[in-house]
């Protein structure tokens, strides 16, 4: 039982690690990993495995920075849906430029506070719910160490390990405290340990800028239409391409979060503002002809 053990020890501190990616580092270049991965190419992953990064502490600066990307293309994703929503309702509806752009400029400023001011909300829930669960299991490991202790071998039980064989590696993680705190809250409550350095508040930032900045791109031609001299139709039809190639955009660097295809994922999202500015549209055509 001796190599199954060790191979079970070495998985679970592997990816408690991962979770809180404590350290100068990652121990393998991830990309890579992630290359391999997608290519199924297994000499390529054991590179990737046995490489160390040449810039580790370059690699932890951008991720930390990195934490904000998701807000920043989900916040832009639901600004440029919405808004070019706005734009095809008011051609749907026969509307001038000025009214587009009235209520274009309206829907960025309330929705995308809405937005931001709900992300900020929702993430400062979860962060303050997940810091109060940790305070919980940190008090129970420290007056109860035992009984913790006996909670994660029934679970690593449950889970098809033996009982002698869950002991040891629970003796082992336990002699590093911290460590074991953060095992405990992943396996046992499915939370991920509390990240000191998450500012909600920055996170509903992130998320209202960008709506309003990519939710800007489809009233881009409106704007300048003083400028350009163009008709009503080609100003629609500039924000129709305009948003399409934005959405295609947003959604490629969507994949990286979802793990899709980069193609799938791009081609999902204008699928998706396609249907919802078509929907808007004949809504407000079919409003429009009736009255």
């Amino acid at each position: 039982a001796g190599a199954p053990l060790t191979d079970t020890l070495a998985r679970v501190m592997a990816s408690a690690s991962e979770v809180r990616q404590r350290g100068s580092g990652p121990g393998r270049d991830l990309n890579a990993a992630r290359v391999a991965y997608d290519a199924l190419d297994v000499d390529l992953s054991r590179v990737a495995h046995d490489a160390k990064k040449a810039h580790g502490s370059a690699e932890a600066h951008a991720g930390a920075s990195g934490k904000y990307v998701k807000s920043l293309v989900f916040g832009g994703l639901d600004g440029i849906i919405t808004t070019f929503a706005v734009v095809a309702a008011s051609v749907g509806g026969s509307l001038g430029s000025d009214v587009i752009l009235l209520m274009g400029f309206a829907n960025l400023v309330a929705d995308g506070l809405s937005m931001g001011f709900g992300d900020y909300l929702s993430s400062k829930a979860e962060f303050e719910y997940t810091r109060a669960e940790h305070k919980r299991e940190k008090w129970e490991l420290d007056n109860y160490p035992e009984g913790e202790k006996r909670e994660m071998v029934e679970l690593y039980v449950a889970r098809g390990m033996t009982e002698a064989d869950a002991e040891n590696v629970i003796d082992v993680m336990a002699k590093y405290p911290n460590f074991f705190l953060d095992v405990m809250m992943v396996e046992e409550l499915g939370l991920m340990p509390p990240d000191d350095g998450e500012s909600p508040a920055k996170n509903g930032l992130v998320t209202f800028l960008a709506f309003v900045c990519f939710g800007f791109v489809p009233l881009t031609s409106y704007v300048l239409a003083g400028v350009t001299g163009a008709s009503a139709d080609a100003n629609f039809i500039a924000a129709c391409v305009l948003t399409a190639l934005m959405m295609l955009a947003l959604g490629a660097a969507k994949a990286k979060f979802t793990n899709q295809s980069t193609t799938r994922s791009a081609a999902l999202m204008l699928l998706n503002g396609s249907i919802a500015a078509t929907a808007a549209y004949l809504v407000s055509w079919g409003i429009s002809s009736a009255l």
